[in-house]
Parts: structure tokens; sequence; C-alpha cells
């Protein structure tokens, strides 16, 4: 049995409906899934987890949410390198730079990722959903 994290920060609760979703996807496909907030998770939990969906919206001028999502990843950042990883996120604004960027950097850091990201505008609607199940299952 495959385990798999999905690790969250939301501000409105659009990211956190996605997350659920991810977790959803890789029930379906058997997982094991734990749910984590941003805060909740650290580079000692990496390892535990064969497969982890990374779920933050883009804040300011498009950027990683900077006071818990981005110090969190940032530290176990180097750990992912061979781990199954995926990103996903919501946005109110823009075209998804933040997104580009944080996959940039995860390719720059050695990170595959098991799945096209996913992003939904505001709210995510039943397209999304289906995209972050998904996404979910792709860590399986």
């Amino acid at each position: 049995m495959s385990t798999v994290a999905v690790v969250y920060w939301s501000g409105t609760g659009n990211t956190q409906a996605m997350a659920e979703a991810v977790a959803d996807g890789a029930r379906a496909k058997g997982a094991d899934v734990s749910i984590f907030e941003a805060y909740k998770f650290g580079p000692d939990m990496v390892s535990g987890f064969d497969g982890i969906a990374f779920g933050c919206p883009a804040m300011g001028s498009e950027v990683l949410e900077e006071d818990e999502f981005d110090p969190m990843f940032t530290s176990v950042e180097g750990s992912l390198s061979g781990k199954k990883v995926a990103l996903f996120g919501s946005y109110g604004w823009g075209d998804g730079t933040w997104m580009r960027d944080w996959e940039d950097r995860c390719a720059s850091s050695g990170i595959s990722l098991s799945a096209e990201s996913v992003m939904a505008n505001e709210t995510p609607g039943a397209e999304e959903l289906d995209a972050c199940k998904a996404l979910g299952a792709s860590l399986c």
C-alpha cells in the first residue's frame, strides 16, 4: 500500500477543497493518506511517504504563501528527489506565474513531478476537482 501526504495552505478554503479531492483520488487507488496543514509538516516526515502533494494558492504578486508554506517547502525541498511529488493550488488574479515558477523551482532542485500541476481560478469547479483526484491517484 502506498503512503501519500497531502500538504497544503489555504486562506479562503479553495486550496483546502482541492487538497481533499487530491486525498480522495489517492484513497481511491488504495493509498493510506494523511492530510497536513503546512505548519504541521517538516523534513523529518518526508521519508514516511511514497508520494507527497503540495498545495498553495498564489499570494501577493503570484508567489507562494510566505509565512508558513514557503518556509515549510524550503525545509523539505532537498529531501524530495526520488519521491512522487505533485503540485496544486488556486489563484484569483494573474495567469499562473506562481505555479510555473514553483514547477521551475522543483525542476532546479531535481524534483520530478508525477502529474501536471492543477490550478483553479477562485473556487474549484468539477473539472478542477476531478483533475485533483487524478493528481492524487498519480502519487500511488
